[in-house]
């Protein structure tokens, strides 16, 4: 048997947004009905190194499908500038749950871009208002372009608001989609005010008050992944439909960490987890909801998930490296 070593190109080219964004909801269900395995995200500190590592391992069975994988992930802030080496990466091995062997050893950074992506789009298209053709988005990184190629599968996005302390990331985000969108920089109140918004920055304090967003703004907050990280002004989440990736995570890592832990948010405050919207086991989008927001951490069924749409699509169209890994 063969493993099949797939770079971020091939990452890249084997993730078809539609049919990544059916894996993801498939995840989100699994995980809601039991049918998922996902142990907690484990972590090794090295302040030495101003880093750390990430093991994110799962298994889903998604009725037609099941898989397992982990994801081997740093943070490494002084990497850019000490190595000229990316601040975050990430290997994924994607095996076969029958018989564990390694089917394929993949890039996890351009998996988890897309993923996020993904995500994001499954929550807005249970969460935002139907004819939403508005999108912005607070901050103007990598995750960004991935946000907004997700969600405009969901909606007709036609607007598109980016805004970011750096001009020159703004405008690299304008000229890479001003040929499929009417797209501009703005003011976070000018992305907050359209129809979807998405952040995606690393702040510790909230960048985004109430008066920043619309009457039926949906938000997607990506951002938080560790703690006292924090976009949302408490107000904004307090008045909002909130929604939730994974309790433990979200309550540890996300977006509701600070105010859950200063006890100025509780459970109560918590309209439900998004895989229960899935299998609606409560409400989406009512006539009733004003702003609503989704508190997205990242979990290892949706790396699994993605894993398993850019194999099998790799595999089908001859791409990536083969190699006998284990010499059987």
């Amino acid at each position: 048997m063969e493993t099949l070593l797939l770079n971020k190109e091939d990452v890249h080219e084997n993730t078809p947004m539609p049919e990544l964004i059916a894996a993801i909801e498939d995840a989100f269900e699994a995980y809601e009905t039991g049918d998922a395995q996902m142990p907690a995200k484990s972590y090794i500190d090295l302040p030495q190194y101003n880093g750390d590592f990430r093991s994110m391992p799962a298994y889903l069975d998604a009725g037609d499908w099941d898989a397992a994988g982990i994801k081997w992930v740093n943070v490494h802030p002084d990497n850019p500038e000490k190595f000229d080496l990316p601040t975050v990466m990430g290997t994924m091995v994607y095996s076969d749950p029958e018989n564990a062997y390694p089917l394929a050893i993949m890039d996890g950074t351009e998996l988890t871009m897309k993923r996020t992506g993904a995500a994001a789009a499954v929550a807005t298209d249970y969460l935002a208002v139907e004819d939403a053709t508005s999108f912005g988005v607070v901050g103007a990184g990598v995750q960004s372009y991935t946000q907004l190629e997700a969600i405009s599968t969901v909606r007709d996005i036609e607007e598109v608001v980016v805004s970011d302390l750096d001009d020159d990331a703004v405008d690299a985000f304008v000229d890479h989609f001003d040929d499929r969108f009417d797209v501009r920089g703005g003011s976070i109140s000018d992305a907050g005010h359209c129809d979807v918004l998405s952040t995606v920055t690393p702040v510790e304090s909230p960048v985004v008050s109430p008066d920043d967003v619309g009457d039926d703004t949906h938000i997607n907050a990506m951002g938080a992944d560790a703690e006292g990280k924090h976009e949302l002004a408490d107000d904004v989440l307090l008045d909002a439909k909130l929604v939730i990736d994974d309790h433990a995570q979200t309550t540890h890592s996300g977006e509701i960490n600070v105010p859950y832990h200063e006890g100025v948010l509780d459970d109560d405050d918590i309209h439900g987890q998004i895989g229960e919207l899935v299998t609606d086991k409560t409400d989406a989008r009512t006539p009733e909801d004003g702003v609503s927001v989704f508190d997205s951490t990242g979990l290892a069924i949706q790396d699994v998930a993605a894993a398993h749409v850019v194999y099998e699509h790799a595999n089908e169209h001859g791409n990536g490296y083969e190699f006998d890994l284990l010499g059987v």
